[in-house]
């Protein structure tokens, strides 16, 4: 197995307490790389009252070791001093170098997958990068359509669209873009999930699926008919589904994943359903990247309180997943 490469996200959020937490229970083996600032995660450590000891790597093929409270680093400079708990867009291009750095090892073979902390979004817009997600940022950098699948032991949801403010959500539900989103679905579970032929269930996007065009017409002008075409090529795929019945337990049972139209339509389901096991997979990119499920968490930044279920599961996937 080839190294997988960690990033911890915001600097001032729980990205490097948890990099710490994860040293201190074995989680953190020879093929685990974190790219960041040591003295990062050395003051994290010191807060945290953890004894944790750092081998910091001339390149990604320096030596790693796999033992209890030690952390493989590949060195990234903080651009000014960490604040624990108060973010600084000033800190945004480091953010941004450990993401690219990450990416562009798994491209060029060298890291068999990437593992990514939260980000705050908001900040790193206000240092005037425009990301709107990590998701649609690796797309960019891999020149290809990306799409968004929470996952867990129970359930898998992709997601159409990603951050797409509610009132734009309509405008990205075209015959041509929902088409591309399940061929990189089915592709993926193929490919990355060995499933021979995954079966899918599409959401509508209205209330009721929008009974027959009395709540919306995308269901009955653009869903179904691209849903019977899909079908008649002998792909696995039901709907359009009112969201509302769509995550019964007969569903979840019957279908691979489930595909509902916008974001805050399927995660709050799999969050609620087991948000300590739950991590994000971006389907469609030539590598493979896990996440978490959660956020920044800036106050619980330094509480010896955060729990590292998620990400813990993001390693196990991306091992068992990686390419």
């Amino acid at each position: 197995m080839t190294k997988i490469a960690v990033t911890l996200g915001e600097p001032a959020g729980i990205g490097p307490d948890i990099g710490v937490m994860l040293a201190e229970k074995g989680f953190l083996d020879k093929n685990i790389v974190v790219i960041t600032d040591p003295d990062l995660i050395l003051s994290s450590a010191n807060r945290l009252k953890k004894n944790i000891k750092v081998n910091i790597l001339k390149n990604i093929e320096s030596k790693t070791y796999s033992s209890k409270n030690k952390i493989n680093i590949l060195p990234i400079k903080l651009i000014t001093k960490n604040i624990p708990g108060k973010m600084n867009p000033r800190n945004a291009p480091f953010v941004i170098s450990a993401i690219k750095k990450a990416a562009n090892l798994c491209l060029n073979k060298k890291c068999s997958a990437m593992v990514t902390g939260p980000i705050s979004k908001a900040v790193l817009n206000d240092a005037g990068y425009s990301i709107s997600g990590h998701t649609e940022f690796l797309a960019k950098m891999c020149k290809t359509k990306s799409v968004m699948m929470l996952m867990n032991r129970k359930m898998k949801i992709a997601l159409h669209t990603t951050h797409v403010p509610l009132n734009n959500v309509s405008k990205y539900i075209t015959q041509d873009s929902l088409k591309k989103t399940i061929q990189i679905i089915c592709k993926d579970l193929k490919d990355k999930f060995h499933i021979k032929n995954p079966s899918i269930l599409v959401t509508g996007l209205n209330p009721h699926a929008g009974e027959n065009g009395y709540l919306g017409n995308e269901e009955k002008d653009i869903i179904m008919p691209l849903i019977k075409k899909l079908k008649a090529n002998n792909l696995k795929i039901d709907g359009p589904c009112p969201a509302d019945t769509a995550f019964l337990k007969k569903n979840i049972q019957k279908y691979d994943v489930i595909l509902t139209m916008y974001h805050d339509q399927g995660l709050p389901v799999i969050k609620f359903n087991d948000f300590k096991n739950t991590v994000n997979i971006t389907l469609g990119l030539p590598i493979t990247r896990v996440s978490v499920d959660h956020g920044v968490a800036l106050e619980l930044v330094g509480s010896n309180k955060i729990d590292i279920s998620s990400f813990a599961e993001a390693l196990k996937v991306a091992k068992k997943y990686s390419v």
